[in-house]
């Protein structure tokens, strides 16, 4: 009774507050309820901020974005006497209305995230078998091999653990290429995997042919497979020591559930970031879906599977016939299926794996332009308003995930609708200067409040607009080849990896410098109408101003193409633990501050570095404290390279050099054996940026990057590298001697840049170092299709990394000081400085 009369009440509110919308009022008026509006929600953001409030805040937002919308709708259209300017006027309108869609329906799913407790403990004896997919195309080994190394030291019994290597770039179908060449890489790349995961302790599987892309590759997991539990993770995705253990739990409370995800969380940052220099200081594009949107899909039982960092219930998957392949997201059909058949999905806020995102820009459209053609797929083959079994709610959600892809269409109106006026006068807006204030300008900001409330701790003021315009260009033609033929498009896989080592220009920027040009032509034509020709009036300065807005868009989005070096060749994360270094002869305790596939740094105090390190190359092991609960792992072989001293510590720069199975234990185990190492990274960057900061730092960018962009063109060595000719390079799954279709341009492979300067680089691993950690006959063993590998505990032998020179240095008074240390502490030799 009690629901009931509260449902009577806020529907009673509703009607009442849509029936005064719907009264008319003057300018003035309006804009004094406007005002009065946006005082109100200052109030309440300041001063009474809370779950309660926010309902309220987000109603009067609302209410002043419903009074705008039906403004527009019934007094600005042109008249239809004139078709060229209605025809603009209505599909402006479109746009307008398709953004206010997106926002209510953002609200509504995102007003209240839930936030899970944490997943029951078990015994071990009660907790179900888990299967690790691990797939594979054509990814490198040194990138699988710590996924492989990371996955075999969760968290979890030993015998109810199995993680399988299933490589689609070794099938027979690839290895009876008729391109010799190419069959060759793919026997050769099948013999370098299956010792790899032998060496590892893992399970090594390949099929017969490449059919349905990731999701067939999956399948075929599935049919050798027997665990409960599966767990996918893409190739670049390195899990978390914690994974299992902050996951699989919530199985056992609800036997309907099918998906627990987990955020993706990123190691690197994409294109965007670095190329703005944001990565360590702003929130990633993703953080907002992941910490807010699926929260709050998850309150509705609408999280969906993402591809990766997840886990998933094997009888599910058995009644839905196996993961979903008819579109190139398998992820979220797989979802989308198992949500109407009745089961429930889960969403676990913590991020537990570290992945790669695409470095360039180009590997990042084309990524986008998957994603987009994906979603666009399910949109039109299996329509969630039509889809039986799935509650209101969760068509309202999944019709969001899906129709947001649609945002190039809009972004690009309204990039290029005040030109119309502009150059041709045509009156696509009717209003005046006093109603542009009262209604528009108001719309904007009550809009740019109601965004930053929810999201003002995962996403910067106009960053959102960046990213839409960035890919808008090129996702637009995405777009019209699935609604041209739904079927068409396939999967294609998104390049990582990738290492620049000079400043250039993408071979995607070309659009870019176009609309460039033509924006700031606008402007300049709109300043000189306003000036100097008789009969403008104010509506020129507005829709100037509009442009000009766009022009700064526009110019950030050119310190986008703008490609900076990579600073560090491999990605790197801040953590905390402890070790021991071994170095001439002396163990010394060190705290490890910050490691990467190749390199850490470690502290530790000066007076007992050796004589001469930092100015002659010195071999040595480290080994690392495990974590609690954890086994101890061998030493890693590593090469002092450098030390910078601070008063009476020292921070030393250690490489590791070539890596072999055995060495990515103990390196996977340093590096993803605590998960808070990421959390803290993430949380150190999600401040809350207010609209005025925001505004200001969107201005600059706008303004100064594009002189960036024209030095690169400019410069000598800033032209877009040719890519080169390699086999495999963004290959599509189903037809490999297809071009890439959408937006997946090419984009040069350059040789690798060191973490920091060096005179030598350090030696990266290769798959013949694979090979010759295992046994002769493994290298030579028959190509089966499946390989299974004993479980056995990985076994440490320290081998000398090659020297790496000495750096030369004049720094003859440091030498001394080294000199009378190693002097004063002679009576300490052969005493570790401590023991692990």
């Amino acid at each position: 009774m009690i629901r009931a009369l509260r449902w009577l009440a806020w529907m009673g509110t509703t009607v009442a507050g849509l029936v005064l919308l719907s009264q008319p009022v003057g300018t003035q008026n309006q804009l004094a309820m406007s005002l009065a509006a946006m005082a109100a929600m200052i109030v309440l953001w300041l001063f009474l901020d809370g779950p309660r409030t926010r309902f309220v805040f987000l109603a009067l937002g609302s209410l002043v974005v419903l009074r705008y919308i039906l403004w527009r709708v019934t007094d600005t259209l042109p008249s239809p006497g004139d078709p060229v300017s209605f025809g603009f006027g209505l599909l402006l309108l479109v746009g307008e209305l398709y953004c206010v869609f997106i926002l209510f329906v953002s609200l509504i799913i995102n007003a209240d995230p839930l936030r899970r407790p944490p997943p029951p403990v078990a015994s071990a004896a009660e907790l179900p078998s888990v299967d690790v997919f691990v797939p594979t195309y054509n990814e490198d080994a040194a990138i699988l091999a710590m996924t492989l190394a990371a996955a075999r030291q969760i968290n979890y019994p030993p015998d109810k653990l199995t993680v399988w290597l299933l490589d689609d770039g070794g099938t027979d179908q690839k290895c009876a290429d008729p391109n010799p060449k190419k069959a060759e890489a793919a026997r050769e790349r099948r013999r370098d995997l299956t010792a790899l995961a032998e060496a590892l302790g893992c399970r090594y599987l390949t099929r017969a042919r490449n059919e349905h892309a990731k999701a067939g590759n999956l399948n075929n997991g599935l049919a050798f497979a027997t665990g409960e539990i599966v767990v996918v993770l893409d190739a670049d995705h390195v899990p978390f020591r914690s994974f299992l253990s902050e996951t699989v739990g919530y199985f056992a409370e609800d036997p309907k559930l099918f998906l627990v995800q987990t955020p993706h969380a990123f190691l690197n940052p994409d294109p965007i970031e670095r190329n703005l220099r944001t990565f360590e200081r702003m929130p990633s594009e993703n953080e907002m879906f992941y910490a807010v949107t699926q929260r709050g899909l998850d309150k509705w039982n609408g999280s969906f599977f993402c591809g990766s960092a997840a886990l998933l219930r094997r009888t599910a998957l058995d009644e839905a016939g196996g993961f979903s392949g008819i579109t190139i997201t398998e992820d979220c059909e797989t979802a989308f299926e198992l949500h109407s058949r009745g089961w429930t999905s889960a969403y676990v806020d913590k991020p537990l794996i570290a992945g790669l995102q695409p470095e360039t820009l180009s590997a990042f459209i084309g990524q986008r332009s998957r994603w987009c053609q994906g979603m666009f797929q399910i949109l039109l083959l299996k329509n969630p308003v039509l889809q039986k079994g799935l509650k209101p709610i969760q068509k309202i959600a999944y019709l969001s995930s899906m129709t947001f892809w649609f945002f190039p269409v809009p972004r690009l109106i309204f990039m290029f609708a005040p030109l119309l006026h502009i150059f041709f006068d045509l009156k696509i807006f009717v209003a005046s200067v006093d109603e542009s204030i009262a209604y528009t300008a108001t719309y904007i900001v009550i809009n740019l409040m109601m965004q930053n409330y929810v999201y003002g701790k995962f996403r910067w003021p106009f960053v959102s607009e960046l990213y839409e315009y960035v890919q808008g260009l090129y996702l637009s033609k995405a777009i019209v080849s699935v609604i041209w033929s739904p079927r068409k498009p396939t999967f294609n896989v998104t390049d990582k990896g990738i290492s620049l080592d000079h400043d250039h220009l993408s071979s995607a920027s070309l659009p870019f410098f176009a609309v460039y040009g033509l924006l700031a032509a606008g402007c300049a034509v709109a300043a000189w109408r306003y000036l100097f020709e008789p009969g403008v009036t104010n509506l020129m300065l507005v829709v100037g101003l509009w442009n000009f807005f766009n022009l700064l868009t526009a110019g950030a989005a050119l310190g986008v193409c703008a490609e900076r070096r990579q600073l560090e060749r491999t990605p790197s994360l801040a953590i905390n633990r402890r070790g021991q270094i071994t170095l001439a002869g002396r163990a010394i305790d060190v705290s490890i501050e910050r490691v990467s596939a190749e390199a850490c740094t470690v502290r530790l105090p000066a007076a007992l570095l050796p004589t001469g390190a930092g100015h002659r190359a010195l071999t040595g092991a480290l080994t690392v404290v495990p974590v609690a609960g954890a086994r101890a792992a061998g030493a890693l072989p590593v090469t002092l390279e450098g030390i910078d001293r601070a008063k009476d510590e020292a921070f030393a720069r250690l490489s590791f050099g070539r890596l072999r199975p055995q060495d990515y234990v103990a390196l996977a185990g340093l590096m993803y054996g605590d998960a808070e190492a990421m959390r803290r990274f993430q949380m150190r960057r999600r401040r809350h940026k207010d609209i005025l900061t925001g505004t200001l730092q969107f201005i600059w960018w706008g303004l100064s990057e594009p002189f960036r962009a024209v030095r690169y063109a400019l410069a000598a060595d800033a032209r877009p590298a040719a890519a080169p000719v390699l086999d495999g390079t963004s290959p599509i799954y189903d037809a490999p001697e297809q071009a890439p279709t959408g937006a997946n341009l090419p984009e040069p492979l350059l040789p690798s840049a060191p973490l920091r300067p060096a005179p030598q680089a350090v030696p990266q691993a290769v798959p013949a170092a694979f090979r010759e950690a295992v046994p002769a006959e493994a290298q030579g063993a028959p190509q089966a299709s499946v390989q299974a590998a004993p479980q056995v505990a990985p076994q440490v032998a320290p081998h000398a990394a090659p020297h790496a020179p000495a750096r030369a240095s004049n720094d003859w008074v440091g030498m001394m000081l080294d000199y009378e240390n190693e002097r004063a502490l002679a009576g300490r030799a052969g005493r570790g400085a401590g023991t692990a």
